[in-house]
């Protein structure tokens, strides 16, 4: 009688659960390696005897926990970010770029221009300038622009850091690197952006409409940010980390 009982008050896990764990066990055991394809979603309903509302449905919580990335026209993809689960998250100082991209960049291209100041850079560099220099750095993979990065700095910042606007590869090496070497903090803001791909942008960003937008204040005193960046990386590749301790 006590079976009986037990039996009939058990929860049972729901069906895309269900699909969801195998699935999970199939990723994590190599069947399904990282960087692989996996069947198209008619072929999983079938392998697992579901419906495609629920194949979907498992699908989309393997999104969510960064194993599984949908191509839009493509199909879905096991990601790399499992194995990578040492890498620092947000809560440290550095690009955050790298910390959220999950596939490979090959090359940055840079552009600047000096623009006058704004209410809205007054805002955000928090600071009087005579000028603001702005800066635009589009990542690609394979010649395609993958990722893109917009950055404001006071225009008195350039002789602050030594730095030649002329020479790219020295822009580049503060942008990526050397300012958050230099720097003793900085404030991030995750948003959810549909606005990057514009006409008057020289490239259009690789990926559909929605980006995940990563607006950051780099300090290197703490009396004003020294950069303000603002990251737009395609949802489909995009994977944010934040690590917290007592």
């Amino acid at each position: 009688m006590n079976n009986k009982l037990h039996e009939l008050t058990k929860p049972k896990k729901p069906l895309f659960v269900i699909v969801y764990d195998q699935l999970y066990k199939l990723i994590m055991d190599g069947t399904f390696p990282p960087d692989s394809q996996l069947p198209t979603e008619p072929e999983l309903a079938k392998i697992f005897g579901v419906s495609r509302m629920t194949l979907r449905h498992a699908l989309s919580l393997l999104q969510e926990d960064g194993l599984v990335k949908n191509i839009h026209g493509k199909g879905n993809f096991i990601t790399k970010f499992h194995h990578n689960e040492s890498n620092d998250g947000l809560e440290r100082l550095g690009n955050p770029l790298y910390k959220c991209y999950t596939e490979k960049i090959d090359d940055i291209e840079l552009n600047f221009r000096i623009d006058l100041v704004t209410d809205y850079a007054m805002q955000v560099l928090d600071r009087q300038m005579s000028a603001v220099v702005a800066l635009e750095r589009w990542y690609k993979n394979r010649d395609k622009v993958v990722a893109y990065a917009f950055t404001m700095m006071p225009i008195e910042a350039v002789s602050t850091l030594n730095l030649d606007l002329h020479n790219k590869k020295q822009v580049l090496e503060l942008l990526e690197e050397k300012v958050y070497e230099l720097a003793n903090s900085s404030t991030i803001e995750i948003k959810r952006s549909n606005s990057v791909n514009t006409q008057s942008l020289k490239y259009q960003l690789f990926c559909r409409e929605e980006c995940d937008l990563i607006l950051e204040s780099v300090y290197i005193s703490d009396r004003y940010p020294v950069v303000y960046n603002k990251y737009y990386i395609p949802t489909e590749f995009s994977q944010i980390n934040i690590k917290t301790s007592k």
